[in-house]
């Protein structure tokens, strides 16, 4: 291992909140199932991967995204990692009701104004396009080198990392994310959504992005 890190196993990340800290709008069931079948099932595949690739056990679920190579066993540990990072992150983008701001605050509600010309026109931006985004997948608020704001649409388990940009939020567009409390209504979800987003999460991360310590 060359004296590196090693990251295997990787484990199933806790909850930063109780199974239903997130109700009226995300009920139990849904997080129950959500984390612990789905963010599970990406953290035990990738961890079977590795077990078969002990070469790759020192890279971060970043590198294991990012440097993945054009092989059927790359981009399955790219997938697996991915589908890892992307709940983890979703998951760390709410809070309990009540317990965030509303509302984007400091550098990064002044960019939000200067990119998308104030936060409701942002707030509509970003729900029509995961409104619009067809069959699985997220969609990001993200920063690129220069802190330049945008929003971004990813199929699949595919993360803002590979395009070279940082996540600042994200929103689960899976069905299996709202389909138990919302059926096909993805447009209530996505309202609802909106009352649990954690904006110091969000502003944390802009900071990290702008100050250049985000990992890439």
């Amino acid at each position: 291992m060359n004296g590196c890190k090693n990251h295997f196993p990787f484990r199933l990340q806790p909850l930063p909140y109780p199974l239903d800290g997130l109700e009226p709008y995300l009920d139990r069931l849904t997080v129950t199932i959500h984390h612990d079948r789905h963010q599970r099932g990406y953290q035990e595949a990738l961890n079977r991967l590795l077990a078969k690739s002990p070469e790759k056990q020192c890279l971060s679920l970043e590198q294991l995204i990012c440097q993945a190579d054009q092989t059927p066993e790359g981009q399955e540990l790219a997938f697996q990692a991915g589908g890892l990072w992307c709940h983890e992150f979703y998951f760390d983008c709410m809070t309990r009701t009540g317990a965030s701001l509303t509302q984007p605050s400091g550098c990064l509600a002044q960019r939000i104004e200067r990119d998308f010309g104030g936060f409701q026109r942002f707030q509509k931006d970003f729900t029509d396009a995961a409104i619009k985004l067809k069959g699985s997948g997220w969609v990001w608020l993200v920063s690129g080198p220069t802190g330049a704001l945008s929003i971004l649409q990813t199929p699949l388990q595919q993360t803002p990392l590979v395009h070279g940009l940082y996540p600042i939020l994200v929103v689960d567009v899976w069905e299996h994310a709202y389909y138990l409390k919302y059926q096909n209504r993805r447009d209530l979800y996505l309202q609802n959504w909106w009352l649990l987003a954690d904006w110091e999460f969000a502003l944390q991360n802009y900071q990290l992005c702008v100050n250049g310590t985000a990992p890439r």
